[in-house]
């Protein structure tokens, strides 16, 4: 009969495990490990206990997590004592300290473990003592884990970096703003967990739902569908119109106020891709998954799931709304895990993308899919496949209706969709490409190859200049927001013949998700171009015409068409403005040390000619504005005349920190900037 211990108190070690398991960053006292790694504990026997002896002293440990823990699924595990703690199952050892009154207990989780709160309970024959509870997380460290990954760089980017570039704009002008993710703020993991519990699986069958927490497959796609509130009563609701009643998703700068709003009071008003994919992020890595926040620059909406973009047209040059559309940007994440359910090639990046866009088995999410099978036009491989490989790779066709209900193919593009695909880069805040990891160049023998095997319809002919009507859009050199500036399409005839064509050149208010605005802007003309010779048609675009209707993401769709009625001969060229912001100047007055007031001193200068009304700055960083962002008011800003500001700041964490800055008012929205910063203890 082995003996048993009288333990007075357990020891859960928290600092040298969660300084080995890589959670120490984490703004709470708790045990938080990571899945496939041993952690200790140390058992506090009472005075007079029977000492702890290898081989004479045996117990067993009991984990469990869920409602409803149980063997067969998972959520709960019984593992005695071994010579040695094995790395493929629940296992445990055991070690009596010198002095004869502490035993230390080392246990390794298994690394296929459903992730999540547990119970440890010591039992010695039948005489339970409960010794706490710990979380359990994936683990990028451990060779047998799902999510394993290789370089430690990558791993500190993608789990424990909490700070981020998200990229926005055109192809033509890549912006980087600055993100906190934050995922190691307090309470931050528990909303992550509770978003797994309030979602619908959880709540039709948690048993099922708790056993499928240990394969990140299955977490990364709850998520997916969970960012966004379409189904269920998730994190965030989508608007691209109406913001009343809600923040405008470009307001946002952190995901830890989202989610703690959300905790608060249920799905937060509002959210764009940039904002959905970002707070997708944050949870992912709070999880353990490894993740990055992707944009692709003109992102395809494939509605039919046909993988080509159908522009519709009438006879005069108007587009007919509806149907397929393609987005200046679009963001998503990749999060890196094996794939037993497609094979190892299949491994590594995974594309999921929580903007609510399409329905996929009946709910709005999308993903994960493998980069491999969308590079490879694996289009029968889970999940989603098509609806990703077509924001990336579809065609694009544009058409005309004639009046007696025909279409003809007047303009179309293979190279205008997937651009310039972008994630911050490891370890910098650079802009890194991964276009080639999504796709082959251009043009490519392997190019072709894949768009036969995934059934894409035959793309034109590669070709350099061909003969016929060449149109292209020639923008001006300085487009800052509150100048007027004039732009040009530029019509060039390689026909053998003159053509003569109605000329016209729109100009309308944008919006990065392609939907259009009000007009700011028109032109025509009627022009004869003789062979080898080009005409030009000037657009002048002033403040006066385009400042009331552009958003705030200052951007102007231009669009030419030439019809030659003769010859039934449309053509088209398009191109985005992005407008350029002034910059805002941020400056530290004194040392930065802990617990100490710092005063950052702001201005921008007022790039329009006209008073900016309401303004205010608002400032906020992990560590220095007290976990929530700060604004300070300051009325009216003449024009020409700078805003200012100065807000104080007590650091509350020493170490390396980013102060993110936004600028807001009536006419002139969402401008931002970013320092780093170091504390000082």
């Amino acid at each position: 009969m082995s003996q048993v211990l009288d333990i007075e108190r357990c020891d859960l070690d928290i600092k040298k495990n969660s300084s080995s398991h890589h959670t120490d960053r984490c703004a709470e006292e708790r045990l938080i490990v990571r899945r496939g790694q041993p952690f200790n504990v140390i058992l506090h026997l009472k005075p007079g206990s029977k000492e702890f002896k290898l081989g004479e002293t045996n117990f067993t440990l009991i984990v469990e997590t869920g409602p409803l823990p149980r063997k067969e699924s998972d959520t709960k595990a019984s593992f005695g004592l071994s010579e040695s703690i094995v790395d493929t199952e629940w296992s445990a050892s055991a070690a009596n300290d010198p002095s004869g009154n502490r035993v230390s207990v080392s246990i390794c989780s298994s690394p296929n473990a459903p992730i999540g709160v547990y119970t440890l309970t010591l039992d010695q024959e039948g005489q339970k003592t409960s010794l706490g509870k710990f979380t359990l997380l994936f683990n990028a460290w451990c060779h047998r884990d799902a999510v394993h990954m290789r370089s430690e760089t990558k791993r500190q980017e993608y789990v424990l970096e909490q700070h981020g570039q998200v990229y926005r704009g055109t192809d033509k002008r890549i912006k980087g703003k600055p993100w906190n993710f934050g995922q190691f703020e307090s309470g931050i993991l528990d909303i992550c967990l509770k978003i797994l519990d309030d979602n619908p699986k959880f709540v039709s069958d948690a048993d099922k739902d708790c056993f499928a927490r240990r394969n990140p497959i299955y977490v990364t796609r709850v998520l997916s569908a969970m960012i966004n509130s379409n189904d269920d009563r998730g994190v965030l609701v989508g608007e691209w119109e109406e913001f009343s009643g809600g923040v405008h998703p470009g307001m946002w700068t952190g995901s830890g106020e989202i989610l703690r709003k959300w905790a608060e009071s249920g799905p937060v008003r509002y959210g764009q891709c940039w904002v959905f994919a970002a707070v997708a992020c944050t949870v992912s890595r709070a999880l353990g998954i490894p993740c990055r926040v992707v944009t692709n620059f003109g992102s395809a909406h494939d509605s039919d799931a046909n993988l080509m973009i159908e522009n519709l047209y009438d006879e005069n040059g108007e587009r007919i709304p509806g149907g397929d559309s393609v987005w200046n940007f679009h963001v998503w994440v990749d999060s890196w895990m094996t794939r037993p359910d497609l094979g190892t090639e299949f491994d590594g990046w995974q594309t999921s993308d929580p903007t609510p866009q399409e329905t996929s088995d009946g709910v709005y999410c999308c993903g994960p899919a493998s980069l491999r099978a969308i590079k490879e036009g694996e289009m029968t491989k889970k999940y989603d496949a098509p609806f990703i490989f077509a924001e990336v790779n579809a065609d694009i066709v544009d058409l005309v209706k004639l009046s007696n209900g025909e279409f003809v193919q007047f303009s179309g593009s293979t190279k205008s969709v997937g651009k310039f695909i972008s994630t911050k880069a490891v370890g910098s805040d650079e802009r890194h490409d991964i276009t080639h990891q999504y796709k082959y160049p251009e043009g490519s023998e392997d190019e072709r190859r894949v768009y036969e095997k995934a059934q894409h319809h035959n793309k034109l002919r590669q070709r350099g200049e061909e003969p016929g009507l060449r149109l292209k859009i020639k923008l001006a050199d300085n487009m800052i927001v509150g100048s007027d500036f004039e732009v040009n399409a530029v019509l060039t005839n390689n026909c053998m013949e003159a053509r003569t064509c109605t000329f016209l050149f729109f100009a309308r208010a944008g919006s990065y998700n392609g939907r259009q605005g009000e007009s700011c802007g028109f032109v025509s003309d009627k022009v004869e171009v003789p062979s080898g010779e080009e005409r030009r048609l000037s657009l002048k675009l002033e403040y006066n015409s385009y400042g009331s209707v552009i958003t705030s993401d200052r951007l102007i769709q231009l669009s030419a068409i030439t019809i030659d009625k003769k010859t039934i001969n449309y053509n088209k060229a398009e191109k985005t403005i992005v407008l350029d912001e002034p910059e805002i100047q941020i400056k530290l007055v004194g040392d930065v040390k802990l617990n100490q007031s710092v005063t950052a001193e702001l201005s921008l200068l007022n790039p329009l000619p006209e008073t900016l009304q309401d303004c205010s700055f608002t400032v906020e960083g992990v560590g220095l504005t007290d976990g929530k962002p700060i604004t300070k008011k300051i009325g009216a800003v003449s024009i020409k005349q700078e805003a200012k500001a100065s807000i104080e700041l007590r650091p509350t964490t020493a170490g390396s920190s980013m102060l993110l800055v936004n600028f807001d008012s009536i006419k002139l929205h969402n401008i931002k900037s970013s320092i780093n910063v170091v504390v000082k203890e």
